[in-house]
């Protein structure tokens, strides 16, 4: 084919002028002159950074805002993610967006990161990685391409196909500080990890008493079977944080399906949509209430549907004012009673 001889070029050319990245044990690299080596554990692995990676190729939106949280729009060759990034108006990383460019909007392959000449891909398994779309860290470190892998979506148990190893919110925090290691910008880290945990430490302690608690299914898509949030997706701690208590807490995974009996069965206050995907948030509303299994749910029964923008259910910089902002909607909620 006319493209193998430019993409054999660009592989040389990647392992070549790369970040240098390898994991801990399995290289002879030296590090680069004058550059303190820096090594991190990312979902289990400990890997060593020997440059500071110079072309970064982020997937997704939350993802792509957790680099220019940190300030890191220069070190980024671009970012794959479909058309919706939600609402940019009250974002302060608008301005980054057009600085960066979009690479795709469909999903991320390794063709896309050798024709950017990436050093570095940050995504996530189910965020961009996959065994079925044959591209892992384990691929791309073949190519000469350096990973990291966003810790929302770090793999557990005895298969490895479940998600999740933090509470949400710590997998940003954890993040940020890993990550402002890698890029050398600790401080910046340090001083959002500072503003954020205060941030939804303010809103968690207006939070009613456990028991007195709105419970909250969070509805992403679905009609046979719902797409929802377990104990390991970001979903689960806003809700917890803002004052609520998630119906799914006991699912030991991060996005999952359920079957409808179960929500049915738990019967919850507030429904939160996540305004996500090719179903609008107004027809995935219309749906819930004309859906008649669900008739007798309270959060039907009240029209208690709340929206929120996916942007700020995965895990991202949005998140803590996410949870500002249901905490003050679920307030109201116990206040009607």
């Amino acid at each position: 084919m006319s493209r193998r001889p430019a993409a054999l070029l660009t592989v040389l050319a990647v392992a070549l002028t790369g970040c240098g990245a390898h994991v801990t044990g399995g290289g002879k690299e030296r590090p680069a002159a004058g550059h303190r080596p820096v090594t991190v554990e990312n979902c289990g692995v400990r890997t060593t950074y020997d440059t500071v990676p110079r072309r970064v190729v982020t997937n997704d939106v939350g993802i792509t805002e957790i680099m220019f949280a940190l300030g890191l729009e220069d070190r980024m060759a671009g970012y794959v993610m479909p058309d919706d990034k939600g609402d940019l108006d009250a974002v302060p990383w608008k301005a980054a967006y057009g600085k960066v460019p979009w690479l795709s909007r469909k999903p991320l392959t390794k063709e896309m990161a050798l024709d950017a000449r990436a050093d570095l891909v940050f995504a996530g398994w189910n965020y961009g990685f996959g065994e079925d779309n044959g591209l892992t860290p384990a691929s791309l470190r073949k190519l000469g391409i350096g990973s990291y892998v966003l810790t929302e979506s770090c793999r557990h148990g005895r298969d490895g196909g479940a998600r999740g190893v933090l509470p949400p919110l710590e997998a940003l925090y954890t993040d940020l500080e890993t990550l402002g290691k890698i890029f050398h910008v600790e401080d910046r880290a340090a001083a959002l990890v500072k503003k954020y945990r205060r941030q939804v430490a303010e809103a968690a302690a207006k939070a009613p008493a456990p028991g007195r608690r709105p419970s909250v299914f969070l509805y992403d898509d679905g009609r046979d079977k719902p797409l929802t949030a377990g104990r390991y997706a970001g979903p689960h701690d806003i809700i917890g944080k803002a004052g609520g208590v998630n119906v799914m807490a006991d699912l030991k995974d991060s996005w999952t399906t359920v079957g409808w009996e179960t929500v049915v069965a738990r019967d919850p206050d507030v429904i939160v949509i996540n305004d996500y995907g090719d179903t609008s948030a107004a027809r995935k509303k219309a749906f819930l209430l004309s859906y008649p299994p669900l008739a007798g749910v309270s959060a039907v029964k009240h029209h208690r549907i709340y929206v929120m923008d996916y942007a700020e259910l995965v895990e991202s910089p949005r998140n803590p004012a996410a949870v500002s902002a249901l905490a003050g909607y679920l307030r109201g909620v116990r206040a009607d009673g």
